[in-house]
């Protein structure tokens, strides 16, 4: 083998090898990855999980071959509505803003017609699972903003899957504290299946 050879082989590898890691930035590239949808979705802008660096999701036992990653830019670019629930913890309505959980799940490819399952997991470990019927019917959000501030890992953020518990007859004539089991804050992953 010649050396002019050898070189051109090296080459061609390590395109491949930065194309490979590339597959696993998110669309918006340059930011961190807020939110990753993962499972029976359409399309994916990252690769399979990898148990050697994406511990949090390997220790929560996620598992996928392909996902949508979003950055907060990504998340900010969809078509945002707010709601105002009474938070169950200070009992005050306050503001709430962001993408639709639909509109995530749009983006990232999930058939809205199909019968889905839906996990959102938490950074806590906590999961909770609906139908997207559900999700729909409550029209929940993929809150962003608490009172047009961005939300803080740490506290209720970076994203909050939540509905507006006050104007849902499911939900409205239960105690503040029992309105949002379902609502995950910190949510960083949400797994669509379809349902079995």
């Amino acid at each position: 083998m010649h050396k002019r050879d050898f070189l051109a082989g090296a080459a061609l590898a390590a395109a491949g090898a930065a194309r490979a890691q590339g597959a696993a930035k998110p669309a918006a590239g340059g930011q961190p990855t807020l939110l990753t949808v993962g499972g029976a979705i359409g399309k994916g802008n990252r690769g399979p999980l990898d148990k050697a660096l994406d511990q949090m999701m390997a220790k929560h036992k996620v598992q996928f071959s392909t996902a949508f990653a979003f950055d907060g830019v990504a998340l900010q670019r969809l078509a945002r509505v707010h709601i105002t629930p009474t938070l169950e913890y200070d009992n005050k309505k306050h503001k709430l803003s962001g993408p639709l959980l639909t509109t995530v799940l749009a983006e990232a490819g999930a058939d809205l017609k199909a019968p889905l399952r839906l996990g959102l997991r938490a950074v806590d470990g906590y999961n909770a699972v609906l139908s997207l019927a559900d999700v729909q019917a409550y029209r929940m959000v993929v809150a962003t903003h608490l009172d047009d501030q961005p939300m803080a890992l740490g506290g209720l953020g970076p994203q909050w899957a939540v509905y507006d518990a006050d104007n849902l007859p499911a939900f409205k004539d239960k105690p503040v504290h029992e309105r949002f089991a379902l609502c995950p804050w910190g949510v960083y992953y949400i797994d669509v299946a379809l349902q079995g």
